[in-house]
């Protein structure tokens, strides 16, 4: 099977590091920045709306832009990973990251910051792949690499529900430039400790960079958001967003199509083959779908709504995310002892639960009575969906795909997280829109569009559920 990220397993003499666990760490580390990036954000979004003159829509550009250019890329960071090594990519989508985060915490205009923040999601698209064909040489043993797995699951929801905790705490004491700048100094131990950690890339043969595919799986996500946040600001009837709409599926039509004939395809189609690997990524798309949405709307109604500033909401996060601490700390367990698919539909129904429980969260909300018991379900829910999903993406994977199942479910929680929030702030602001001309106050518009989103994401967690119904063999 050809494949984006194939990765044969290293030989013992071909060992990467001497001490692979804290090399798991510093990877996991970058990890975690790229994922927090996709959510810290959030906190700071009313503040920096406010200076920077963003209305709401431009607001979610600030996270569409990073997710998508992160989601659009992602397969093809890895096919140059694997073209001009990993190490070496991975140490440039860093350093480009870090530049990046930068220029977004000095941007004075919207435009500035739109532009910072899809650079960016192009330098993770470089980082996040050759991580995990790190990972994969680093761990060439079938139950460390699991646990490494796991681990790296682990960081995908803690990395989420921990960015709107540090955006609030950093907002507040420092300011929304701070949310950017803390990458800063993270991504430099980063640089310095991989050469240290890890070995040079061997030189290998190189292979042909699907570039056609690449523009056209790229092209056709920007053209999907793009006429989803056309119908919000246009209508669904109105040229811009028709025409957009076509381009997406001509596009998503000319990539399955490049792909077949491809002799070095960017997603070889043969690999979703492997039914667990397929559900897995389908479950990846809709949680990131309801994810993305989830964080984005719950710092918005906090503060906008519930009048609480940028540190108090960040802290309201913590039992949420420490549940989801918790959770993933035990999921490798409870996933050996009753398999990964009714681990992971557990959790999404659980997940499911709490969404629909926060829905009913008044305009005047009062935190330990409202808010506090569906943060709870959330993040446990959250923390086994995550791990378990990574775990059912990898299943009867051979040691040289590692590294394209992990890049696929990756990819996936990039695409879904886009496609989510496009999808479901337009549902709330459609709403939110309808209540205001039937005469309610701007809070109750505002809560009642949020109801609505949080109804939307249960929703797809539901289905997510489904889906995972139709995983194949005991898997963990």
């Amino acid at each position: 099977m050809t494949s984006t990220l194939t990765l044969p397993a290293p030989a013992p003499h071909a060992q990467r590091s001497t001490r692979r666990w804290v090399a798991l760490g510093i990877l996991a580390l970058a990890q975690f920045l790229v994922v927090l990036d996709a959510s810290i954000v959030n906190i700071a979004l009313p503040v920096l709306g406010d200076q920077l003159h963003m209305d709401t829509a431009a607001l979610a550009w600030v996270i569409t832009a990073y997710v998508l250019a992160f989601g659009g890329l992602l397969l093809l960071g890895g096919r140059l990973a694997d073209r001009y090594g990993h190490r070496r990519v991975f140490l440039i989508g860093t350093a480009g990251f870090v530049a990046a985060s930068a220029l977004a915490g000095l941007s004075v205009s919207s435009e500035m910051l739109l532009g910072a923040r899809a650079l960016q999601g192009l330098s993770a698209a470089l980082l996040a792949p050759a991580a995990l064909a790190l990972l994969t040489h680093l761990f060439p043993e079938s139950r460390d690499r699991a646990k490494a797995l796991g681990v790296w699951g682990g960081v995908a929801g803690i990395g989420s529900a921990a960015g709107v905790l540090l955006g609030g705490v950093l907002t507040a004491s420092l300011g929304w430039q701070s949310v950017f700048f803390v990458n800063v100094p993270v991504g430099a131990i980063v640089l310095i400790a991989i050469p240290l950690l890890i070995t040079r890339d061997v030189p290998g043969a190189r292979s042909a960079l699907d570039v056609p595919g690449a523009a056209t799986i790229t092209g056709a996500l920007v053209a999907a958001v793009g006429a989803l946040s056309a119908v919000e600001q246009v209508g669904f009837a109105h040229p811009l967003a028709i025409g957009l709409a076509i381009a997406a599926v001509v596009l998503a039509v000319a990539f399955v199509s490049i792909e077949r004939r491809s002799a070095s395809p960017l997603v070889p189609l043969a690999t979703f083959r492997n039914r667990n690997l397929t559900v897995g990524n389908i479950v990846m798309l809709l949680v990131g779908a309801g994810m993305v949405a989830l964080f984005f709307a719950l710092s918005v109604y906090m503060q906008a709504v519930l009048g609480f500033d940028a540190l108090t909401t960040g802290l309201t996060q913590l039992p949420l995310a420490g549940a989801l601490v918790v959770v993933a700390g035990l999921a490798p367990s409870i996933i050996h002892r009753l398999g990964t698919k009714p681990t992971l539909i557990a959790s999404l129904l659980v997940l499911a639960a709490g969404l629909v429980w926060l829905s009913f969260a008044p305009s005047t909300a009062v935190f330990a009575l409202h808010i506090l018991g569906p943060s709870l379900l959330i993040g446990v829910g959250m923390g086994g969906a995550f791990v378990t999903t990574t775990h059912l993406s990898v299943d009867g994977v051979e040691g040289g795909e590692a590294g394209l199942a992990g890049g696929l479910v990756n990819t996936s929680q990039q695409i879904g997280g886009a496609l989510g929030l496009a999808v479901l702030s337009t549902v709330a602001a459609v709403r939110t829109s309808a209540l205001l001309e039937a005469g309610a106050t701007t809070p109750d518009a505002i809560t009642g569009g949020f109801s609505w989103l949080f109804l939307g994401a249960a929703a797809v967690t539901v289905v997510a559920a489904i889906a995972a119904g139709f995983a194949g063999r005991r898997v963990g």
